[in-house]
């Protein structure tokens, strides 16, 4: 785990644009069995995320459609949390920063980190913005 003065600000980036943040597995199950739509962002320290996966996220949810709920889980520091919220992800493999998008309890899109790294932030929101147009 990892400092929470280190990993706060992180939290904050997405938090304060409306994001909740599960920290158990229960809160992690209460969200994604429920019905609507749910983006997910898997939260990290890495460089990808603070350069791509935030951004990507806070400029996907300012757009007319978007999902009822926008959460997040932090790799690194709530593990219970973020393993039972990438059980919700499987097939795919474990993967911090990801982002899913899930629609009555179901995984509807999915975006790993290699998809994300490398990538500009506009171009990982545009991809975002294009599925929330179909599911949401």
């Amino acid at each position: 785990m990892y400092p929470e003065y280190l990993v706060a600000p992180m939290r904050e980036e997405l938090t304060n644009v409306g994001f909740q943040e599960l920290k158990t597995p229960e809160e992690v199950d209460d969200v994604l069995k429920s019905e609507g739509t749910v983006f997910v962002v898997v939260n990290s320290v890495c460089g990808c995320a603070a350069a791509n996966a935030r951004p990507a996220a806070k400029m996907a949810v300012q757009g007319e459609k978007h999902p009822g709920k926008l959460v997040t889980v932090f790799a690194g520091m709530e593990k219970d949390a973020v393993d039972k919220a990438r059980s919700y992800m499987l097939p795919y493999p474990p993967s911090s920063p990801s982002m899913a998008l899930f629609k009555d309890g179901k995984l509807v899109h999915m975006i790993e980190r290699h998809q994300i790294e490398g990538r500009p932030a506009q171009m990982i929101a545009d991809n975002l913005v294009s599925a929330f147009e179909v599911y949401c």
